[in-house]
């Protein structure tokens, strides 16, 4: 398998595919990179280098103790883009992956990254707080937890039903095998990693993150997330981020990279050709 290891011993894994200009993904919270791989497929044919990896203790990294935290789910992009020395690259962050791009480059710039992507993301903050009103309250977050503790089995397969949308009336309809490799990415994530990230994308309160971005971006969601409402998400982010260009799909749920796969590509590649 293709490794990276971090200054802590943590073995990141990760998938690099085609050629040309690098455009590496970082994916949400239960999942692994086995998410991103129709868009790897589809940037890779191409003519684009088409990377994504398993975040720690999620797919086939490692699954450390510590190290469960925003800080360090940036270090250990950096140590990937480092260790694969990638250049004018182009960073695409989904969900918690979305605060992984930001934070990352908060802490290590843009002198590697020509534009960056979030898509659904967390950012800038999650959680409701008296500067945050349009956040979810504790609750919801402290519900996730007790879930993923209690049968975190079928807690990930009743997930799926806000994550794609599918109690909404005529909404598209996403198949079973679709909400099946949910579950199962789901059951690999350590359970330490699992619980741990909860707090990691609901509290981080990235607004300094994104007004340190400074190259080209571009800002995704649906208006119908159940997941990561766009209120205090992507209609924030863009506000935060000089420049951006905020894309929302009406209707579309939190899991739109599935849901409205043709749309986002061809989004996608648009924007990396522009």
């Amino acid at each position: 398998m293709s490794i990276v290891t971090t200054q802590d011993g943590t073995r990141i894994f990760y998938k690099d595919w085609g050629s040309g200009q690098p455009v590496v993904f970082s994916h949400g919270w239960p999942l692994s990179s086995d998410s991103w791989d129709e868009q790897l497929f589809f940037l890779a044919s191409q003519g684009y280098r088409a990377i994504a990896h398993d975040r720690r203790g999620h797919g086939r990294s490692s699954q450390p103790w510590h190290g469960n935290d925003m800080d360090t789910y940036a270090d250990d992009l950096a140590a990937v883009m480092n260790a694969l020395d990638l250049k004018n690259a182009v960073l695409v962050g989904f969900s918690t992956g979305g605060g992984e791009v930001a934070r990352y480059i908060a802490r290590h710039g843009t002198k590697r990254v020509a534009k960056a992507v979030l898509v659904g993301a967390v950012t800038p903050l999650m959680l409701k707080t008296p500067s945050n009103p349009g956040g979810l309250p504790i609750e919801v977050f402290d519900g996730i937890r007790a879930g993923v503790l209690a049968d975190r089995s079928q807690f990930f397969k009743d997930l799926t039903t806000p994550f794609f949308g599918a109690n909404r009336e005529g909404a598209k309809k996403v198949s079973q095998g679709a909400r099946d490799a949910f579950w199962y990415s789901g059951m690999q994530v350590g359970l330490k990693a699992a619980y741990d990230c909860v707090q990691a994308f609901s509290a981080t309160d990235q607004t300094e993150d994104l007004k340190k971005i400074d190259v080209p971006t571009l800002i995704v969601h649906g208006d119908d997330d159940q997941i990561v409402p766009i209120g205090a998400a992507a209609q924030q982010a863009a506000k935060l981020v000089k420049g951006s260009t905020l894309k929302v799909y009406p209707g579309a749920p939190h899991g739109l990279t599935v849901t409205h796969r043709e749309q986002f590509n061809a989004d996608l590649l648009a924007f990396l050709r522009s």
